[in-house]
């Protein structure tokens, strides 16, 4: 036992003394905000150090505190699930370009219900979060779902504690297709919740979720598939049930040309019989004056990286990477001045 304890130390050791004895790399870079884009953006800095030996230190700490810490200069980049309008851009001299579309997904913790058994409307989820709807054998969910067994069980609405990209859109959603939302809530990347509970990250409200029976929230696919949770299908603007899955969030895209200036492009009941109606999109916030010119070069090599060389990593997380021909335009789009 002293002899293992010995050689454990003695690893410890050498390793300690060989980190030690790397040099910090001057073109290290941090970013953080979106939990949303976490797991590929994981995977994109693993490939990038893999291929560079540039370490990409991400903090997913919610798109709201991206935003205010790339507006502060205290990291080379933010993401945002939330794009920043042009006007907001400009004042805050920033730049912002899409880098990843996924989709945001309600999950419920009911036994017995497999993954795209359950129907909702956009309605239905509204009037939940607006604490109308209180039990799961309630009549508004069971004349979509005759044929699941529902249960007497209280519904326990989550919802996200900190200023998030992923309530953004979630709330954007509501606000489109439910008036007494709209009026009542609004959208926001914070908005004050009529019910229910919260936590902090995708990652938070996935174990919440979990950990709770009859609970209801609100995630991005990839967190639901890793916590094996189990989602709805979901009605569309076009009167379609669709699930949430990569050609659903993709068909959602095709529905805009990216035309708006700073790409700015929320996709949320977007048209289309195959489009999944809370599609939404992960941008980058770059300051356009940088005080680290160094380390804004190496976020852009980064995300040049990301966008052409990291499309696999997006599928394998179940996210839609950018078309080449988008891809082009944003790599234009760096080099343009301020407008």
């Amino acid at each position: 036992m002293q002899n293992g304890l010995r050689a454990l130390q003695t690893m410890l050791g050498l390793t300690a003394t060989m980190l030690m004895a790397q040099p910090a790399s001057a073109t290290d870079i941090t970013g953080s905000g979106s939990t949303f884009v976490y797991p590929v953006m994981l995977r994109w800095a693993s490939g990038y150090y893999n291929n560079e030996k540039v370490k990409v230190n991400y903090q997913a700490i919610g798109s709201g505190s991206g935003i205010q810490q790339v507006k502060a200069g205290q990291v080379a980049f933010g993401a945002s699930d939330k794009p920043l309008p042009p006007d907001e851009l400009k004042a805050a001299d920033l730049m912002q370009f899409p880098l990843v579309i996924g989709g945001v997904v309600p999950v419920v913790n009911l036994d017995g219900v497999a993954p795209g058994r359950l129907k909702f409307t956009g309605e239905l989820l509204a009037d939940i979060y607006l604490g109308k709807v209180t039990n799961w054998n309630d009549a508004a969910i069971a004349a979509l779902n005759p044929d699941v067994g529902l249960p007497s069980l209280k519904i326990t609405a989550m919802h996200r504690l900190d200023a998030s990209g992923t309530t953004f859109n979630f709330v954007n959603y509501l606000s489109k297709v439910s008036d007494e939302w709209k009026t009542k809530v609004g959208e926001g990347t914070m908005v004050k919740w009529p019910a229910g509970s919260g936590g902090s990250g995708n990652d938070g409200v996935a174990r919440y979720v979990n950990y709770v029976k009859g609970s209801i929230g609100y995630v991005e696919l990839a967190y639901a598939l890793e916590h094996k949770m189990t989602y709805p299908m979901l009605k569309n603007k076009s009167g379609a049930f669709v699930g949430p899955t990569p050609a659903s969030f993709e068909a959602a895209a095709a529905s805009t040309g990216w035309t708006s200036p700073d790409f700015y492009e929320v996709l949320t009941d977007a048209s289309g019989d195959a489009s999944w109606p809370i599609t939404a999109t992960t941008f980058a916030l770059m300051p356009r004056n940088p005080r680290k010119p160094e380390q804004a070069a190496e976020a852009l090599r980064f995300f040049k990286w990301s966008l052409e060389q990291g499309k696999a990593d997006a599928r394998a997380l179940n996210y839609v990477p950018l078309p080449d021909s988008l891809v082009q335009r944003i790599e234009a789009y760096w080099a343009e001045p301020a407008k």
